[in-house]
């Protein structure tokens, strides 16, 4: 019988911030690598692996000397770049196209700095691995990947290595790793030996080692007894080795190797919601990153402005960074949370003036205004063309007194009057008006800048709004919406669409879930005890609430009511917090918009909020990494991106969520819930008692900090009707809400030709996920997603040289184009942007 071969793959598993800040982080890298790169120097057979561009970076930058002795290393073969990523990031929440940077970022350091390309990806932390990793993966060169977690306790797997098979059918073959990705100082050997007993019945073996999370890596002590090991082990061959020689090895075996197809989940759900903030400006960085990259794009092939390469990169490498396994999921320590949100902040920052230059360059070549308009220049940053509101605050040209109110309308390029009402500015200036807010429904043309202009007109008071309390009740009903608010309540208690009756009594309601001070979740998979809910403010609580004084004022009120939308505000409370909740009710259509301010003081609690169905048999969706999945049904916590949905084939019913900004939901007993935050303490780690039972150890001598106190807002989007009808049009519909059209009111240059939008798109469903300067060469990448899982076709049109091509798409597959304008040619490539194989 042949020997089982275990594969020692060293390594030192090094968190750049958790417990710690970064600038600790990067000093226990110096010292790890520093103590790795000595041993490989004196050991003739030791291999040690590691990973993550911004460790290599820190070296690099602070070390110059250790970083050029890695590099002669690598070159032996003494030192291994494994995996190749840019760090370990969270594998959940980050958006398809994030992760493709994530890995061509690394990609383009490692082949730099050391001419390498692995062709294992590692991430042996994580929380849990979208299935939409897999056609990411095959498409960016590898074929394998080596994970630890969820452990065999979480998910059952068909065998520990397998042949994960993503949503567009591509493989790679995947390890879930024996063992753990560590051992304690000193007890290498001996964790080591352990090991290979408890996993003797695997004939090829991979087992991790070195001390880790705070670095550390191998000992001289523990390298000598792992020597010592392999040389006297003669009943198993026992190898110094990389994640690349245990799966080729893995191969030469020939063992077919079972399939799984499906997400790697469920370990520690609690993430998806902690510290929110972090999550909700991620999105945002995430989302304006894209967009801006796009406007970029277009005012680059118009010739308008230089790509901006070095802030774009800048930003991206922030973006990168906030993804890591212990940010993103908010697990790390307050002064960790803090730096993250400042990094956010910087690159926020980056993309506001790159987003200003690009705005500014698009709008070249728009007509002068004629006497008495005002222009407002909204830029669609979509290849295809959008119907939504637009909101746009302006200045008038003076003060003016409140003696009479001025009305703004506003037209289109014909001059057609459109639907448009005149909201509350954001400032607050007393007895005069300055500043003018207007929304006003559009029809956007894909990809160029879309020139509206407002009217004044001066009307002897503010219009009185039409949509009223009557016998306690608000009904708002349009061709396509009938919903009526309970004034009593401050709840939905009847919610149709299109003729279809969705939700029961009392929807949209706040709730508090019994929850710990844990942040991971580690001890639950399910967030079900309700312990109280939110309830209208009383008419003089309310008043109070909103600052007014003077007079009492009812907690459920029309807000705003015109062509456009009506807004009716709900002041709710419970406990210590408190919400204002505004219903924002379309006049056109049927998304309607939940914008949820939370004023939250409660401790180890978690707020929900609870869609109750009214149709049977549903099933949950949610949008996932370039692909959507099911989501369970028996309240166990989940994680979706864009949007998450309940549909019922018997009922031909379906309601979605778009949520632009939030991860967190659970579905049971014919109810959606959105989780909104939660307040645990700051890392949190439960550990074992005496008795081996898990639990927490809270201090209870001191005041403990807990995450997410205090303010905390929500925009949300309720889309409903037919399950074809919801299912069809919600990922243009998310990508819309998160990646949202520019507006701004100004007085454009009329000099110049308008430029031409870089292409259109004309099928319905096609998503277009990126639009960007080819990393090498003067080309035009586009990114192109069937997110639906049905195969399709679609026409791209290049209007500058008026060209069309007819792309083809198999059930959820990512498409990347080079496109060289000039000369009218199109090349398919992988996702690192090299040519396919003909």
């Amino acid at each position: 019988m042949k020997k089982q071969t275990v594969h020692l793959i060293c390594n030192a598993h090094l968190d750049p911030v958790w417990l710690w800040q970064w600038p600790e982080g990067a000093a226990e890298t110096l010292s790890t690598f520093r103590t790795a790169a000595e041993l490989c120097e004196k050991d003739g057979f030791f291999i040690f692996n590691h990973n993550e561009v911004i460790l290599y970076e820190w070296v690099r930058e602070y070390d110059s000397g250790l970083f050029e002795r890695i590099q002669k290393l690598v070159t032996q073969g003494k030192w291994h770049i494994m995996g190749g990523w840019y760090l370990q990031p969270d594998c959940n929440m980050p958006s398809g196209e994030a992760f493709v940077r994530q890995i061509s970022e690394g990609r383009k350091y490692f082949k730099k700095y050391f001419n390498v390309e692995p062709t294992t990806a590692i991430n042996f932390d994580p929380f849990g691995h979208t299935r939409g990793l897999v056609q990411i993966l095959a498409k960016t060169g590898f074929d394998s990947y080596l994970f630890g977690r969820p452990t065999h306790q979480f998910l059952d797997l068909p065998a520990d290595t397998f042949k994960w098979v993503g949503y567009d059918g591509s493989s790679v073959t995947a390890t879930r790793f024996s063992g753990w990705y560590n051992t304690k100082l000193g007890q290498a050997r001996k964790i080591l030996e352990e090991r290979i007993e408890t996993f003797k019945d695997i004939k090829v073996l991979a087992l991790l080692w070195g001390v880790g999370n705070h670095g550390g890596g191998p000992s001289r002590n523990d390298l000598q007894q792992v020597n010592e090991m392999i040389a006297e082990r003669g009943d198993v061959e026992i190898r110094h080795s990389t994640p690349e020689e245990y799966f080729s090895h893995v191969a030469e075996s020939g063992d077919e190797l079972p399939e799984f197809a499906d997400e790697l989940r469920q370990w520690a759900v609690g993430c998806y919601s902690s510290q929110i903030l972090i999550k909700q400006k991620y999105r945002l960085l995430e989302n304006t990153y894209f967009t801006v990259e796009k406007m970029a794009s277009a005012a680059w092939s118009n010739g308008f402005i230089e790509y901006p390469f070095e802030e774009l990169a800048e930003v991206r490498r922030d973006m990168l960074e906030i993804q890591f396994h212990d940010i993103l999921p908010g697990t790390s320590i307050k002064p960790a949370e803090e730096d993250a949100l400042e990094q956010i902040g910087h690159a926020l920052h980056i993309l506001s003036r790159v987003k200003t230059r690009c705005f500014f360059a698009l709008a070249k070549g728009q007509k002068l205004p004629q006497e008495g308009q005002i222009p407002i220049l909204v830029y669609n940053p979509h290849p295809y063309t959008v119907k939504t509101s637009v909101t746009c605050e302006f200045n008038l040209a003076d003060f003016k007194t409140l003696e009479t109110f001025t009305d703004v309308k506003v037209f289109d390029q014909d001059d057609a009057a459109l639907p448009s009402q005149v909201k509350k500015e954001y400032a607050t200036c007393h007895g005069a008006e300055w500043r003018k807010r207007v929304v006003f429904d559009a029809e956007l043309k894909p990809m160029q800048m879309n020139r509206f202009n407002c009217r004044l007109f001066e009307v002897p008071a503010k219009p009185e709004k039409e949509l009223k309390i009557v016998d306690n009740k608000i009904r708002f009903k349009t061709q396509s919406l009938d919903i009526t608010i309970n004034a009593d309540t401050g709840f939905v208690d009847k919610y149709l669409v299109e003729g279809k009756s969705l939700l029961k009594p009392e929807a949209f309601k706040p709730v508090i879930i019994q929850d710990d001070a844990d942040p991971w979740g580690m001890m639950k998979e399910k967030f079900l005890n309700k312990t109280d809910e939110f309830r209208l403010m009383t008419p003089e609580k309310g008043t109070r609430f909103s600052g007014i004084a003077g007079h009492v004022i009812d907690s459920v009120r029309v807000i705003e009511d015109g062509e456009v939308r009506s807004v009716v505000e709900v002041l709710l409370s419970c406990r210590d917090s408190s919400i204002c909740m505004h219903y924002i009710l379309p006049k056109k259509g049927t998304l309607v918009e939940l914008d949820v301010q939370v004023f939250w003081n409660e401790k180890d609690s978690m707020l929900k909020l609870s869609v109750p169905l009214l149709f049977k048999n549903s099933v949950c969706l949610g949008q996932q990494a370039y692909g959507r999945c099911s989501l369970p049904v028996d309240g166990t916590e989940s994680v979706s991106h864009g949007w998450v949905a309940a549909v019922s084939e018997t009922d031909d019913c379906g309601i979605a969520c778009i949520k632009d900004s939030i991860y967190a939901s659970d579905f049971h007993d014919g109810q959606l819930n959105i989780t909104l935050l939660r307040s645990p303490a700051y890392s949190a780690h439960p550990g074992a008692d005496k008795d081996g039972k898990m639990c927490l150890f809270m201090p209870d001598d001191r005041f403990v900090h807990r995450i997410d106190q205090g303010y905390r807002s929500f925009s949300l989007w309720f889309d409903g009707g037919s399950a074809g009808s919801v299912l069809q049009t919600i990922d243009r519909k998310a990508q819309l809400c998160s990646e949202k059209p520019y507006a701004l009111s100004f007085f454009p240059d009329c000099s110049c030709e308008k430029p031409h939008p870089p292409v259109v798109i004309e099928n319905e469903s096609i998503l277009v996920t990126a639009l960007k300067h080819s990393e090498e060469g003067e080309e035009l990448v586009v990114r192109l997603f069937e997110p639906q899982g049905k195969p399709t076709t679609t026409m791209m049109t290049l209007p500058s040289v008026a060209k069309q091509f007819e792309l083809n798409f198999s059930p959820f597959e990512i498409k990347t184009l080079s496109i060289d304008i000039e000369n009218s040619r199109i090349t398919e490539t992988d996702l690192l942007e090299r040519p396919l194989a003909e």
